[in-house]
């Protein structure tokens, strides 16, 4: 589909339950349709270098995938993958009149009160929901499908990537910021250099497994239950990674909103479930993890500053950027590379 038909199916097409509420929620792969019960997510028709959404049949066969990889971790959430038909210039999801256009995967709707970063801004989230989330991560990163083989040394390209925004974060936060690039990606490469080993032996004792490839504070609610949701689909190399990897993104997500309490507490309770950081080199590959995920914070925001279509937004990123430069190099420099 494309921004035209998705608008009208939005304001005259039909939908199943015939909802009041239809309201669009835009990502940069997505487009998400809130109704009064249900969601109806719709991928864009488009194609980069990590995802290729460009024709129908992968359309469809990426939903598919959301829904199986989803309720791994989910429960009467993820509902079914539903076509979508033209009739007379008139859309419709599901049933079987008309022209199949594509394809929408069908969610419950729940709370938006409930997901964990509202619930952290507000000061709502206690010990024992984090106790409660660790202990469901590491149940499901127990059963999750150990991967045996992975180019562990991509995470340097994936690290150093974000060398190409350089010119235009110095342009536009200060000269000083370039410098500060230059230095994480020097450090980068001296740890991996140096743990390279390590990375290959967690990778054979089993480590590296299909977990979620997304975990933030976003992507969780907690109603009061912990519910992690939207793990990645398009991209295994994204989601087949180091557990520590994983979970190191939703600590740096904590350190980053001001809990590093919440951050330190939950990878205590995760580690005493599943033992994934044994020793001193395990724990300093974790820190290295939570700089990797400030580094692509940075870097994406970087990319929205770019896009920005005015210049409250284009700020609003580049704050972002500098915040997560920071805890990049942060956790860099508690290395002592």
């Amino acid at each position: 589909m494309n921004q035209n038909q998705i608008d009208k199916l939005i304001s005259d097409g039909v939908f199943p339950s015939s909802p009041k509420e239809r309201k669009l929620v835009e990502t940069h792969i997505s487009w998400v349709i809130l109704c009064d019960q249900y969601v109806y997510k719709i991928k864009k028709p488009m194609h980069y270098s990590f995802l290729d959404f460009s024709t129908i049949e992968l359309r469809k066969h990426f939903c598919e995938r959301e829904l199986e990889l989803n309720r791994r971790f989910t429960e009467n959430v993820y509902l079914e993958v539903l076509t979508i038909h033209e009739t007379n210039n008139r859309y419709r999801i599901g049933g079987e009149k008309g022209k199949i256009i594509d394809y929408a995967l069908k969610m419950r709707k729940l709370d938006t009160k409930k997901q964990m970063d509202v619930l952290v801004a507000k000061n709502e989230v206690s010990e024992a929901n984090i106790e409660k989330l660790a202990e469901r991560i590491a149940e499901f990163h127990i059963r999750a499908t150990i991967i045996y083989e992975n180019a562990v040394l991509d995470i340097k390209d994936k690290f150093n990537d974000i060398g190409k925004e350089k010119e235009f974060i110095a342009q536009n936060l200060n000269p000083d910021y370039g410098h500060l690039l230059e230095w994480a990606i020097k450090a980068s490469n001296s740890f991996l250099d140096t743990y390279e080993k390590l990375l290959r032996e967690r990778l054979d004792a089993g480590f590296f497994r299909d977990v979620h490839g997304d975990l933030h504070t976003r992507n969780i609610f907690l109603l009061p239950e912990p519910l992690p949701f939207d793990c990645i689909e398009f991209n295994d190399a994204y989601r087949q990674i180091d557990i520590l990897n994983e979970v190191a993104f939703l600590c740096m997500d904590l350190d980053a909103l001001g809990r590093t309490d919440l951050s330190d507490l939950f990878i205590e309770h995760y580690n005493r479930h599943f033992p994934a950081m044994g020793n001193e080199a395990d724990r300093k590959l974790f820190v290295y993890y939570k700089s990797y995920r400030a580094n692509i914070r940075a870097k994406v925001n970087s990319l929205r500053a770019r896009s920005a279509d005015n210049k409250g937004d284009k700020a609003k990123a580049l704050a972002e950027v500098k915040k997560y430069i920071g805890l990049m190099n942060g956790y860099l420099e508690s290395l002592d590379i």
